[in-house]
């Protein structure tokens, strides 16, 4: 009985086996390599280039979604194409293979449901829905190109049956005592077309398979990353406008928030309404580096400054408007170096703060989401304003400063517990707060060194450090004012921090320092 099994067994795989290795040697010869070559590199890019795009009414808008034509390179960006505009490469969505999404868009209408799409209410809804009809027009494109793909096969699999049936007659022309019959010419005419098709089909569906996989990878990983439209399509750099009319007679200049403009400090004499509105003392950043430089330094700090709202825009501070600080510098002449004091700001660093007070433990992974998120937009504003920097008048010597840490981890004075109820911070607390300070450093330098810009490190003694020196404190406790700016101990520090690095390198010429 098993030996009449195996044989049935044998008698049932020998045809198969037979028909495998017939379609294994079909597809090794000649002509149906070349015909999965043209179906692969002539077959998919008509196939992208004929399909038409599926269109959609998403948020009001016209649009149509579908996929650029492809070029030679391994991969390439998907597209934005604004009618009647500019094709944008979308830089994020980088794709390896031939089928690259293309998005048309325009012109923008005005309508109620593109005012719905930027309601705060009813935004993230409508913006959910427009992502998901994206996603289904570009499968719904996909589908068609694949019909479409698939007809251009069967037909070119035809074309190439004809040709080979041709060759097959021509050949037998040539040798008459090996002709075949007419039956037979037809049984191997059949089984040999029917053996390509199926290579034929099967490696250009496997192809067109994998460039649609790699087409949603790239989609979906670069768009991990994507928060906002700029982050899409990218930024065009606009410098801001200079402000008032040219200035004169200063060496140097601070731009900043409120650590180089000193708040709690005594008021400038003479103090106009920008000063009182900025908190800017007497003993301020600019102040100092004055006094021990012999030199005049403008001040333009500003409190609650960031790059946005202060720096590179105006910004609203004691009921007024204030000009853009580095629109203020474009019209300062002679200066010789810059000091810049960013950072915190950008971060709203006092809610890392307030929130590492109240918890007993700060380290979680929605807030630290939430720095992540804000240290990578303060990096990208952070380089516009470098890029300006890069280009003022007389090219004065820019000097970035980096950060201070407030306390040590091992702190354990009032101004470390808190105020009352609060939980305080402890040292596991007190460190995440200082890598985090540390993460914004890297920022600072990474960007100043990038333009070859002078960094300033100062040295301030955190609060709770014994007052080695008795000149006081160089932080503001928490029974100040204004806490965990400096004193004018520490101002002092800032100062002599900068000052150390002013003509401490001659800066090169602006496409120097760019390459």
């Amino acid at each position: 009985m098993n030996g009449s099994a195996e044989r049935d067994v044998a008698f049932d795989n020998g045809p198969r086996r037979r028909r495998f290795r017939a379609v294994l040697r079909e597809a090794r010869s000649l002509p149906t390599v070349l015909l999965v070559a043209f179906c692969m590199l002539v077959g998919i890019p008509a196939t992208v280039g004929l399909t038409p795009p599926q269109e959609l009414a998403i948020a009001g808008q016209e649009l149509s979604v579908g996929a650029r034509p492809p070029g030679w390179s391994l991969s390439g960006p998907a597209q934005l194409v604004q009618i009647g505009n500019t094709r944008i490469d979308i830089a994020p969505l980088q794709v390896f293979g031939p089928l690259r999404p293309q998005l048309t868009l325009g012109p923008i209408q005005r309508n109620a449901a593109a005012a719905a799409a930027i309601d705060p209410s009813t935004g993230p809804h409508v913006r959910a829905g427009a992502m998901a009809a994206l996603g289904n027009g570009f499968l719904r494109w996909y589908g068609w190109a694949t019909l479409g793909l698939l007809a251009f096969t069967l037909a070119a699999t035809a074309a190439a049956g004809y040709i080979r049936v041709l060759a097959t007659l021509r050949r037998q022309s040539r040798t008459p005592h090996r002709q075949l019959s007419a039956s037979q010419l037809w049984q191997h005419g059949v089984a040999q077309s029917l053996r390509m098709t199926a290579v034929a089909v099967t490696l250009t569906m496997l192809a067109w398979a994998g460039a649609g996989a790699l087409a949603y990878d790239g989609t979906v990983q670069g768009l991990r990353g994507v928060r906002s439209l700029a982050d899409l399509v990218g930024t065009r750099h606009l410098a801001p406008m200079p402000v008032g009319p040219k200035v004169t007679g200063y060496a140097g200049a601070v731009i900043g928030d409120s650590r180089a403009a000193r708040v709690g400090g005594a008021p400038v004499a003479d103090a106009t309404e920008d000063d009182t509105a900025c908190g800017r003392s007497s003993d301020s950043l600019a102040a100092e580096i004055g006094r021990m430089q012999g030199d005049r330094v403008l001040n333009l700090a500003c409190s609650g400054a960031s790059i946005p709202s202060g720096l590179l825009g105006p910004q609203a501070r004691g009921g007024r408007t204030l000009p853009s600080q580095v629109g203020l510098l474009h019209q300062v002449r002679g200066l010789k170096y810059v000091a810049v004091v960013i950072g915190p700001n950008d971060l709203a660093w006092g809610d890392f703060l307030t929130y590492c007070y109240a918890v007993a433990d700060c380290h979680d992974n929605l807030t630290q989401g939430e720095f992540d998120y804000r240290l990578a937009a303060f990096d990208r504003d952070y380089g516009e304003l470098l890029q300006t920097l890069d280009d003022l008048p007389d090219r004065p010597q820019i000097i970035v400063m980096t950060s201070y840490d407030v306390f040590n981890p091992d702190a354990k004075c009032a101004d470390a517990k808190g105020p009352a109820n609060a939980n305080g911070l402890d040292p596991t607390n007190i460190s995440l707060l200082s890598s985090r300070n540390t993460a914004l450093n890297d920022v600072l330098v990474s960007g100043a060194h990038k333009y070859r810009f002078s960094v300033a490190t100062p040295r301030l003694a955190p609060l709770c450090s014994p007052d080695s020196d008795r000149l006081g404190a160089d932080i503001q406790g928490l029974d100040s004012a204004h806490p965990f700016h400096p004193t004018g101990i520490g101002s002092i520090r800032l100062a002599s921090a900068v000052v150390q690095q002013i003509g401490s390198g001659t800066q090169p010429a602006t496409a120097a320092r760019r390459g």
